[in-house]
C-alpha cells in the first residue's frame, strides 16, 4: 500500500511537497531535490516525521 508523505525544505523548513511511496519496498526516508519557493532556489527536500 502506498502512503502519502510530506516533503519538507532542509533549509528553511516549509512543508511544500506532496508524494507517495510504498514503505514496505522502500523503508528509508525519502530526499529529493525540489524547488522551495522561499528559498528561491533548488534545495534537498526531506520527508516529514
Amino acid at each position: 500500500m502506498r502512503d502519502r508523505i510530506i516533503f519538507k525544505c532542509s533549509v528553511c523548513g516549509n512543508e511544500n511537497y506532496i508524494g507517495t511511496r510504498n514503505k514496505k519496498k522502500h523503508p528509508d526516508k525519502m530526499v529529493i531535490k525540489k524547488y522551495c519557493p522561499k528559498c528561491n532556489q533548488k534545495t534537498d527536500h526531506k520527508e516529514k516525521k
